[in-house]
């Protein structure tokens, strides 16, 4: 979304055996399959979006038992407190925010958590049991006792009416209260998107409301106004910054559906049909794979939509000659990935798109073979420019736009002071953590930088999930074709809807 460890053969079969996988779907899809892809258009921003998996369908609990201790190295004699979201407005499934389900792994409405640094014990407050929505409704959920206790790790169940009384016990030791002051984030977002709505928002004068967050934190210090109130958010940004092994399974898995996704939508592609189409064959994918929905809105752009960086109306027809810029990925068990790829409409490279698309892939090539751990993201980029000026030297451009448009790219790179190559993905697709003064083991993150031809208000992009490893760096996404010979051997096999 706007914005290898090379280990040949490991990574070449890596690669092979997605494509085959990738194969193994698309021969299992049958023409039948496309009349339930299509009637994925009638959906309206994923209202039916399932499935609901809590923390112990995704990891082990002992990977929330670790974050709470790391919690609790990190606030000393204080305490953390956090607060889940609220039951959805209307029949939609529930999906906490991120970091309540970071902490906890817990999905019920209206959950608050302690974690208190010097008994070094977690409290989990929950709404009492409600027989009628578990017994008729919607199954079986957690509620206050040892088997919630059990089912979550977590030293203490409790029923939310209790979450008062130890406040109290808090502030009457004057002990610090660590809560997170950003509003909450859910699907399809980032942590700078509710930051700038509950801004609007609280600005607005025929508005004015404060956020959740707000009140939660306005409730804490009247309840315990000897206590100090600090913000727990750098603390949980600075642990989620670094993936854990699991983490990084879960990121991996978002990343293959979303190269399966992308794949389907370049053999179904060719002129007349509609952007949003294309959005329905990804959409199948995520769905088959079971994602809750999408990571963001779909950035489907054919022509000369692709100049904008967060094209999203996907109402244009493809039309011959167009070239196509796919951006889109699924919200997988809590955490995104954020892949795209450019091909064309016809499923044939002119001349003219293979040299354009042909120099922006080799510039890009050099800026993604320049990355190194332990190294600053200034010093990659000066390592990637002398690399870029050789292959533009080189190359033999027959066309003078396109000449500019890399000359132009280049000297972008050339002059910049950028502290960061791209941008993070973890549990949302522009992640927490902010930029590093390097590259460390853990870290993911995409590149994506664009090149444009102004005068024909066209653009160009790719973009790849970057892991940071011991000895190098993996490209998650490497399978997904880049290649234009490749491309078009995709776009020939047949889609949900082209024979």
């Amino acid at each position: 979304m706007r914005h290898t460890l090379f280990t040949a053969a490991p990574g070449a079969e890596r690669d092979r055996a997605a494509m085959v996988q990738a194969a193994a779907l698309r021969d299992a899809m049958t023409r039948r399959l496309f009349a339930i892809a299509a009637g994925l258009l009638g959906l309206v921003a994923w209202a039916s979006a399932q499935p609901v998996f809590t923390g112990a369908d995704i990891f082990p609990l002992d990977e929330f038992v670790s974050r709470r201790a790391r919690i609790m190295e990190r606030i000393g004699d204080g305490v953390a407190i956090l607060q889940g979201t609220t039951e959805r407005p209307g029949e939609q499934p529930l999906r906490q925010n991120n970091q309540f389900f970071y902490v906890t792994g817990v999905v019920e409405p209206r959950a608050i958590v302690v974690v208190d640094g010097r008994s070094k014990k977690t409290t989990l407050f929950l709404q009492p049991l409600n027989e009628r929505r578990e017994q008729r409704m919607f199954g079986p959920g957690l509620h206050p006792g040892d088997e919630a206790a059990r089912s979550t790790g977590i030293d203490a169940v409790l029923s939310r009416d209790e979450f008062a009384a130890l406040l109290a016990g808090l502030g009457r030791d004057r002990r610090v209260v660590y809560t997170p002051f950003r509003p909450e984030v859910l699907g399809e977002a980032s942590a700078g998107d509710p930051v700038a709505l509950a801004r609007a928002t609280k600005t607005d004068p025929w508005d004015g409301r404060q956020s959740r967050e707000e009140a939660f934190i306005a409730n804490i210090k009247n309840a315990v106004p000897a206590s100090e109130t600090k913000d727990l958010d750098p603390i949980l940004d600075a642990m989620r910054a670094i993936k854990s092994p699991r983490e990084v399974a879960v990121v991996r898995e978002a990343t293959r559906i979303t190269g399966l996704a992308i794949m389907e939508a370049m053999r179904d592609a060719r002129p007349g049909i509609y952007e949003y189409e294309l959005q329905a064959d990804a959409e199948f994918v995520f769905k088959k794979h079971g994602a809750y929905g999408p990571s963001y809105f779909a950035l489907i752009a054919t022509g000369t939509n692709t100049w904008y960086s967060h094209y999203h109306r996907n109402t244009a027809r493809l039309a011959d000659g167009d070239l196509v810029q796919f951006d889109y990925a699924p919200d997988y068990k809590y955490y995104q990935s954020d892949v795209t790829r450019v091909f064309p409409a016809n499923g044939h490279f002119t001349p003219r798109q293979r040299e354009l698309y042909v120099i922006y892939l080799r510039l890009y090539q050099a800026l993604m073979t320049s990355i190194k751990v332990h190294t600053a993201p200034r010093q990659i980029i000066k390592e990637a420019v002398a690399k870029m000026d050789a292959i533009l030297g080189a190359y033999p451009l027959t066309d003078a736009r396109i000449k500019a448009a890399a000359t132009a790219f280049v000297e972008r790179y050339r002059t910049s002071n950028a502290n960061s190559l791209g941008h993070s993905v973890g549990m949302e697709v522009h992640d927490v953590g902010g930029p590093a003064p390097t590259l460390e083991p853990g870290m993911v993150f995409t590149i994506e930088p664009a090149m444009q031809i102004p005068e024909e208000h066209l653009g160009i992009r790719l973009e790849d999930m970057i892991l940071i490893t011991e000895s190098g760096y993996e490209n998650l996404s490497a399978f997904v074709p880049v290649e234009p010979d490749d491309i078009e051997r995709v776009m020939r096999e047949p889609g949900l809807s082209k024979k």
